[in-house]
Formats: structure tokens, sequence, C-alpha cells
């Protein structure tokens, strides 16, 4: 398991970023305090709380694909 943190920040963020997930073919989960959403849920995405960063899980070894495509939304 690989992890970031990321923020999204409006609709279209957090379109865009489901948009771009939707494409890879292993596991990734959001975690936002003791809540864990499968990041390719729009509904999950937006039952978190979205003013702070979130913990993103990607259930891969090998994520530096994914995480230079999400660049733009990756804090730290």
């Amino acid at each position: 398991m690989t992890t970031t943190k990321i923020k999204l920040v409006t609709f279209n963020d957090v379109q865009k970023f489901n948009a771009i997930l939707t494409k890879f073919s292993f596991d990734i989960d959001l975690v936002s305090g003791r809540y864990i959403v499968d990041a390719k849920s729009v509904m999950g995405i937006y039952s978190l709380d979205l003013s702070n960063p979130i913990e993103l899980r990607a259930h891969t070894e090998d994520a530096e694909e994914l995480f230079a495509q999400i660049a733009e939304f990756i804090v730290e």
C-alpha cells in the first residue's frame, strides 16, 4: 500500500480527480478521521470533510503513474 495526502477544493476538482482514479485497476481509498471510502465513488468523496487534506491509500506498490496524474491535488 502507498499513501499520500490530497486536497480537493472545488466540484471540478472532485470530478477531475474521480475521472483519473477510475482508470486504475487497483483499489484506492480515501481516509478522513475514522471514515474510509472508495476513492472511485463520487458519493463517497462527498461524504468526507473536504475542508482538510485527506489521506489517499493506493493498494499497490507501484503508484508512481497514479501520483503523477494527480500531482495537482497532492499536498505535503
